[in-house]
């Protein structure tokens, strides 16, 4: 994956950010979402959704062992 050590330790990602860091189409993210293969998001508001860092430094970790 590429991992970039410039991501944050806190705060959140909007979608093309998580992408960025976790290369697959919005559609595979979101199936994926679904299935509880990745990590559900935040309702930051009624059409903006968002990842916690911390999720996706997990993932990412994850995905490096597996």
């Amino acid at each position: 994956m590429n991992f970039n050590p410039q991501l944050p330790t806190t705060g959140y990602l909007r979608l093309p950010e998580v992408l960025h860091y976790f290369p697959v189409s919005k559609s595979t993210w979101w199936a994926g979402v679904r299935s509880k293969r990745y990590p559900q998001g935040v309702k930051l508001s009624e059409r903006c959704t968002a990842w916690r860092v911390e999720d996706i430094l997990s993932l990412i970790q994850k995905d490096r062992q597996a």
